[in-house]
């Protein structure tokens, strides 16, 4: 597996004047870029020579997708927790809606009652994919990986285990928080994930017990659908999954990335 040793952290802002831009964050500062995604993906990092404070800025989702992926029970006790399957020869997949996307900080609404009535959280690490790919070699799987970032996949758990498939259980405005930020350089492969709800630690596992190597996905998706930059695929979550109500705080932590707050309403 290929691994930087860099590591470079960017996030995707609004500033006061209405405009997005990207920045790579140093201590407690942003330097500010000229660069558009695609052009960051490409190692093409142009500074416009501004230093930005948070103070300054609205954090936005760290991407802009073409579709967000999903690998569904990767972690056997999750598989075995929600009555999926454990074990799968092959993974098993599901698509969000962009729709769903929200950033750090940001509430995670609550359906109503009548169409739901238990939502839960699963803390994730994802891939944001750097540079379009179709057919991919496992062996030259990472060097279509931009980065990493965090994700929770907010899920109705009644509704994907009443439903023949996910799309309505995991499709919800507000179901699929992420970021702040995106990690370049990071090795996706042993990543510790802690999930707390309301301060209780509710989730915690580590990448390196997935049932799947990150490399394998990459190659499997491939095979149906052609990968894009900025795409999201996010690869599962470990066991732990817990219902949330309205006044919950759900914090993901995953170790090298940070921490993305929700607030659920």
């Amino acid at each position: 597996m290929k691994v930087l040793q860099k590591t470079q952290m960017f996030v995707r802002y609004e500033r006061y004047n209405g405009k997005t831009y990207y920045g790579i964050v140093e201590d407690d500062r942003i330097l500010q870029l000229a660069s558009s995604f695609s052009e960051i993906a490409d190692n093409i990092i142009k500074y416009d020579g501004s230093i930005v404070e948070y103070s300054e800025i609205k954090i936005l989702e760290p991407v802009v997708p073409s579709k967000i992926v999903n690998f569904g029970w990767t972690y056997a006790e999750h598989a075995r927790e929600t009555g999926g399957e454990a074990g799968r020869r092959e993974p098993f997949l599901f698509l969000k809606p962009i729709s769903s996307l929200i950033p750090d900080k940001e509430e995670i609404i609550l359906p109503p009652s009548d169409l739901t009535k238990q939502v839960e959280m699963e803390g994730e690490v994802a891939l944001i994919i750097g540079k379009r790919g179709k057919n991919i070699k496992q062996e030259e799987a990472m060097d279509y990986v931009f980065g990493c970032t965090i994700f929770n996949d907010v899920t109705a758990r009644d509704l994907t285990k009443s439903d023949p498939q996910f799309t309505r259980g995991k499709g919800f405005d507000t179901f699929g928080p992420i970021g702040p930020c995106v990690v370049k350089g990071v090795d996706p492969s042993n990543l510790r994930i802690i999930t707390t709800l309301n301060g209780a630690v509710v989730q915690e596992g580590n990448t390196n017990e997935m049932s799947f190597s990150i490399p394998y996905l990459i190659s499997w998706i491939s095979q149906v659908m052609t990968l894009e930059p900025g795409d999201i695929l996010a690869t599962g979550s470990p066991s732990g999954s817990s219902p949330m109500k309205s006044g919950d705080t759900v914090i993901v932590e995953v170790e090298q990335i940070g921490k993305l707050h929700s607030y659920v309403r």
